[in-house]
């Protein structure tokens, strides 16, 4: 039904902010920690930058990567 489509569709934009905001949050926590230099999207990816080498993921991969990275870090 249309109505239950539209009813749906808040709800996944609240889900991707949410997502969104966690990978921000990680990313502004791996700068802080020095881990990185720079995080952000570029060309539909996920740009992780660090001293010698950019890496492009998924906002999955990236989020898995970051926590990855901050937990192996003391963070």
């Amino acid at each position: 039904m249309v109505h239950e489509q539209f009813a749906e569709e808040p709800l996944n934009l609240e889900v991707e902010i949410n997502s969104c905001n966690q990978l921000t949050n990680l990313a502004n926590q791996a700068v802080s920690l020095g881990l990185i230099l720079g995080h952000g999207y570029h060309g539909g990816k996920y740009e992780i930058l660090h001293w010698k080498k950019a890496l492009l993921m998924s906002t999955v991969e990236a989020e898995s990567y970051l926590q990855e990275l901050i937990e192996n870090n003391g963070g």
